[in-house]
C-alpha cells in the first residue's frame, strides 16, 4: 500500500540532493574564473621600491676646460736672432739701448766693448724712423689703444684691447718719449727679423721680459736710420 509519509521524505531528499549538485557545479567554474563585480576598477600598478635618501646638493655651474696656452716664443728662432752677448764697439754708455733698424737687432750696451744682442721686428717700408728717445714709461702686460692715425689706416682695429697673451703688445712694453712708438713683446714671434710693424720695435715675450728687467725709466734709446747698415754686426762672445 502506498505510504504518503515515506514518499514525502524521499522527495525532500531528492530535492536537497539536486540543490547540492547544482551548487557544486556552479562553484567549480567560479573558482576557475572568479566573477568581477566591478570590472571598471583596474588593479593598482606595483609600487616601486623606495629610493635611498639623497642629501641636498647645491647647484654647481658646469666648468669648462680651457685649452692649455701655448708658449708664444716656442717658434724656432734663427740662431742670429737669439739673445746673446756679443762684441760691440760703441761710444754709448753702458745701459744704453741701440736699435739697429736695418739689421733688425737691438743692443743693450754692457760696457767694455760688449753688448747684449736681441733679434727684433721693425717698421715696414715707409714706417721706419730714427733719432734719440728715452724710456718714459714701463708696463707689464700692457693694454693696447691703437692711435688715431693707425685706426685711420686700419679701421677694423679694436679701439681698445686689455692686456694679456692675445694682446699685440705682448708681455712688456717700454714707451719711447712722447711718441706713439714702443719697444714691446709680441704674440707673433715669427715676425722677429722682419719689417712688418707700424714703427714699434717688436721682441719675443721672453726677450722683452729680460730687457724690461734691465731697463729703467730714463734709459737712453738710440734708433739708427734704415740707411745705416753696419758692416760689423757683432761677434758672439758667449
Amino acid at each position: 500500500m502506498f505510504n504518503l509519509d515515506i514518499f514525502k521524505t524521499f522527495s525532500r531528499a531528492v530535492a536537497f540532493g539536486a540543490v547540492a549538485v547544482s551548487a557544486i557545479a556552479f562553484a567549480g567554474p567560479a573558482r576557475a574564473a572568479p566573477v568581477q563585480i566591478f570590472p571598471f576598477f583596474q588593479p593598482l600598478p606595483p609600487m616601486a621600491a623606495p629610493q635611498p635618501f639623497q642629501p641636498y646638493q647645491p647647484y654647481q655651474a658646469p666648468t669648462y676646460q680651457t685649452e692649455p696656452s701655448e708658449d708664444q716664443d716656442a717658434v724656432e728662432m734663427p740662431a742670429r736672432f737669439r739673445r746673446q752677448t756679443v762684441s760691440y764697439a760703441t761710444r754709448e754708455a753702458p745701459g744704453t739701448i741701440i736699435i739697429d733698424t736695418p739689421n733688425t737687432y737691438l743692443y743693450y750696451v754692457l760696457g767694455n766693448g760688449q753688448a747684449l744682442r736681441y733679434g727684433i721686428g721693425v717698421g715696414r717700408d715707409g714706417f721706419t724712423w730714427s733719432g734719440i728717445q728715452s724710456v718714459t714709461r714701463k708696463a707689464e702686460w700692457p693694454a693696447w689703444t691703437p692711435p688715431p692715425e693707425m685706426i685711420a689706416r686700419q679701421p677694423y682695429l679694436p679701439r681698445h684691447m686689455a692686456g694679456g697673451p692675445g694682446n699685440p703688445l705682448g708681455a712688456r712694453a717700454m714707451y719711447l718719449g712722447g711718441t706713439i712708438y714702443r719697444i714691446h713683446g709680441t704674440n707673433a714671434p715669427e715676425t722677429i727679423g722682419k719689417r712688418v710693424s707700424s714703427g714699434c720695435i717688436r721682441m719675443t715675450n721672453d726677450d722683452v721680459t729680460d730687457l724690461y728687467s734691465r731697463v729703467n725709466v730714463g734709459t737712453k734709446v738710440v734708433v739708427l736710420p734704415m740707411t745705416e747698415r753696419r758692416a760689423e754686426l757683432g761677434t758672439a762672445t758667449r
